[in-house]
């Protein structure tokens, strides 16, 4: 009988060690999906950031082949034939 008694004993140990083990587990998921979550809006805040110099790039660069610089005007040529399309389309569709 103290034989049974010994092994439920040594169960209920292994069983709180288990249950012990599980709560410290969980409590890392949760640090970690914090963590992850946290670096997911850090990667979008300068995915975001890189996106806008891109754009302040384009622009720039658009403004100086504008101005007359010789390195850009084909560039400059092409976006102002698209702007022109692009009215052209807008007064096709307000004259309908």
């Amino acid at each position: 009988m103290s034989e049974l008694v010994e092994i439920v004993d040594s169960l209920e140990n292994k069983i709180s060690m288990l249950l012990h083990k599980l709560e410290l587990l969980d409590q890392t998921n949760l640090k970690l999906e914090e963590e992850l979550n946290a670096m997911k809006k850090g990667h979008e805040l300068t995915e975001n950031s890189a996106l806008e110099w891109e754009e302040k790039y384009n622009s720039l660069k658009l403004a100086n082949s504008m101005l007359g610089s010789n390195t850009n005007k084909t560039e400059a040529k092409l976006k102002i034939n698209t702007l022109i399309r692009e009215l052209d389309h807008c007064i096709a569709q307000l004259a309908e």
